[in-house]
């Protein structure tokens, strides 16, 4: 199959929302875009599904990938409005124990590199539940969360963060500015491939850093994605996929500087960057070092991007043969990590509640609702050691060892973890 055709699909529901299709670059706004990827028509891969919900129509949306050959951003082409997304999120950062000793170990190190203290105010845009500010809170420094989501806002104010409950971008950046509002530092963890107007998001990060704070931007990077085959990370709420090559050129046309990356172990692997004025910012040499190597492996190349399409197409041949062994042998197979990243895999692989029992998720917000697409039930992680399944998908792939730990005793007992990517594996016991 051309990996760049359509894969068998449902047919497509109405979408309750409408559609914006780009034909040009959502950073440099060239036509120079090459398809690289379609996933067919999917649902909203955080719209998990409460049971009153199970028999009314589901929206799908085309999801398909295109590389910029111009500025080499990874992106897709049709953005569903963040509302439709955002405002009623899911996902709570702080029950992902990763992401939280991950923020702790960064809020540590700026307080103690740039002096932070009572005077200095640090801000994330996409703030979730405050996972991260609270580090800062907890140290003194005084804090602000922007969170657009109205379930998650009110959960990070009663958790004394300070919380304002809108979308970021360039007329939020002026209004803080105006109030006399000046960070120190801003983060933005794992949010500028949610957002569809990429350049009115960062130049209003260059307006709120001005000459006076430094931004800490984490994103997923393209050259793991690629890497590890991880085409489970695309869905409509990641309209980008980021190099550092990417990110530079953005930045750079909104007058900010990278001046330091780090490669950290976190959504796989993530790109850190460090970014101040161009006007004040020092260049570090891991800058230069990442831009030379991906120029060396081809960021702007086709044949890597069509290799991993590729890819993805016998990746899912050989899945499916996996599990299609496993039941026919009699195998019970459940799943585990109800994440956006899930729904991705199992629509596109068309598997579903023919093949798995369940899935279990520690989030009690998730909980008794149903993953979409394929309706299955999402139930807690005790469910594992109540129903003992022989095997058990890790739709959270990437988290594996921390899964593993937490669930020690399901596999203590003989249970067994299925990894999809980046090569269908039942991995060994201990894991």
């Amino acid at each position: 199959m051309n990996p760049i055709e359509n894969i068998e699909s449902p047919a497509p529901q109405s979408a309750s929302a409408a559609l914006e299709h780009r034909t040009r670059c959502r950073s440099c706004d060239s036509g120079e875009l090459m398809p690289v990827l379609r996933l067919g028509d999917q649902p909203l891969a955080n719209s998990l599904r409460g049971p009153d919900e199970l028999d009314s129509p589901e929206p799908r949306y085309p999801l398909d990938l295109s590389l910029c050959t111009s500025c080499s951003l990874l992106q897709i082409l049709d953005s569903v409005p963040p509302e439709e997304m955002f405002e009623d999120y899911p996902y709570f950062s702080s029950v992902v124990e990763t992401l939280v000793t991950n923020a702790r170990d960064i809020a540590t190190r700026l307080i103690a590199e740039d002096s932070l203290g009572p005077d200095s105010l640090a801000m994330e845009l996409a703030s979730n539940d405050g996972y991260l500010l609270q580090h800062y809170r907890d140290a003194g420094v005084r804090v602000l969360g922007i969170e657009p989501a109205r379930n998650i806002a009110p959960v990070a104010e009663s958790r004394g963060i300070p919380t304002r409950c809108e979308f970021f971008g360039i007329g939020l950046a002026r209004e803080l500015v105006a109030e006399g509002i000046r960070p120190s530092v801003v983060h933005a963890n794992n949010v500028l491939a949610h957002v569809p107007d990429l350049n009115g998001f960062v130049a209003g990060i260059s307006t709120l850093i001005g000459d006076w704070g430094r931004a800490v931007i984490e994103v997923p990077y393209v050259k793991d994605f690629l890497d590890r085959r991880a085409f489970d990370t695309i869905y409509h709420e990641h309209n980008c996929y980021f190099s550092l090559t990417a990110l530079d050129r953005l930045f750079d046309r909104h007058g900010m500087a990278i001046e330091r990356v780090e490669l950290i172990p976190i959504h796989g692997e993530s790109l850190r960057v460090f970014l101040r004025g161009a006007g004040v910012a020092s260049v570090e040499r891991s800058v230069s070092d990442v831009l030379a190597e991906e120029a060396g492996w081809g960021v702007a190349r086709p044949g890597e991007y069509l290799e991993f399409a590729a890819d993805v197409r016998a990746i899912e041949t050989r899945f499916k043969q996996l599990l299609a062994g496993l039941r026919a042998g009699g195998a019970r197979i459940a799943a585990y990590g109800a994440a956006a990243k899930g729904s991705t895999l199992l629509n596109t692989f068309g598997v579903g509640a023919e093949t798995l029992d369940f899935c279990a998720d520690a989030s009690p917000h998730k909980q008794g609702l149903h993953m979409p697409g394929n309706a299955l039930p999402i139930r807690p992680p005790a469910a594992l050691l109540e129903e003992q399944p022989d095997y058990v998908v890790l739709l959270a792939w990437n988290l594996v060892e921390e899964i593993s730990r937490q669930q020690h005793e399901y596999l203590a007992r003989g249970g067994r973890f299925i990894v999809p990517l980046p090569e269908p594996r039942v991995i060994p016991w201990p894991a």
